[in-house]
């Protein structure tokens, strides 16, 4: 079974169109949602979340149509960080712990504490004198502390530094050693989802480009540098993506149509976003 399968949503809004997207998250797997902003991310959690109504198309989380009467109660198994986290801005961590206790059946304040010992949250400091990155980290210790299958992050690590950030991600891939669970990632580091996705759906202007393995991706695609005379030798179909510089041109190609002779240069998933963006933009 898949953690999330959607299928063809589509939602309009006056100015923004999320246009026919279909992806699937394997169980037990990390697949990141990566797009500029204003590409559609947030409204895809929001739609997979039923916080808006969708236009058109189907989505099964945890294997429930997400617009049944049931969801409700799978809502339970599902860990949700936001881009901004929300709590009652007088509480502190330990009043917090309080009130999950008594929202979810399988709130574990063990685990609780050991997230905020962890993370480096203060107990009875008040939320609303949270720096947004020790904001962020609550929001995450909370999604952990209830047993949660399904975690959904919307731009989870945005205003960490690069070590919390790491320390994070470390959590995440902790998380889906068991099989049964699995992260649905939403950023626009690029660099964070290439540490740690299986996966990679990418948004760009509300279509999604593309849904595919991580390291099929890596595998596929290349970054040349070289004239423009020789990236014309190559065929038409091994160039997704060009850009011209005072010393030549870079492209984006897929490697198994390289010639012998031509290198490529060593390739990101932040490069081949990029380039694919690009291509994109001029369709």
């Amino acid at each position: 079974m898949n953690a999330i399968e959607v299928n063809g949503i589509s939602k309009q809004y006056k100015d923004f169109l999320l246009d026919n997207v279909s992806f699937t998250l394997p169980k037990g797997t990390i697949l990141g949602l990566v797009g500029e902003n204003g590409a559609g991310k947030s409204t895809t959690i929001k739609l997979i979340m039923n916080a808006i109504a969708r236009d058109s198309g189907s989505i099964r989380v945890l294997g429930e149509d997400n617009t049944s009467p049931t969801f409700h109660s799978v809502k339970e198994d599902i860990g949700v960080v936001l881009d901004e986290a929300y709590f009652p801005e007088v509480l502190t961590a330990k009043q917090v712990g309080s009130v999950m206790k008594q929202t979810y059946r399988r709130w574990e304040g063990e685990t609780y504490q050991r997230y905020l010992k962890l993370l480096d949250i203060p107990m009875s400091k008040p939320f609303r004198d949270f720096s947004r990155g020790m904001k962020m980290k609550f929001a995450i210790a909370v999604a952990l502390s209830h047993q949660p299958k399904l975690l959904i992050l919307d731009e989870a690590t945005s205003g960490l530094d690069p070590m919390v950030r790491d320390e994070i991600l470390t959590l995440f891939n902790d998380f889906t050693r068991d099989e049964e669970h699995s992260i649905l990632l939403s950023s626009h580091i690029v660099s964070d989802l290439e540490k740690v996705c299986d996966y990679i759906a990418f948004l760009h202007k509300g279509k999604l480009v593309l849904c595919e393995e991580k390291d099929r991706l890596l595998e596929e695609y290349a970054i040349v540098k070289t004239t423009q005379s020789a990236l014309d030798q190559l065929p038409i179909d091994a160039v997704i993506s060009s850009k011209a510089g005072p010393y030549g041109v870079e492209a984006l190609v897929k490697k198994e149509q390289l010639p012998h002779g031509m290198q490529p240069e060593f390739t990101t998933l932040e490069n081949i976003i990029l380039f694919l963006a690009k291509r994109g933009e001029r369709a």
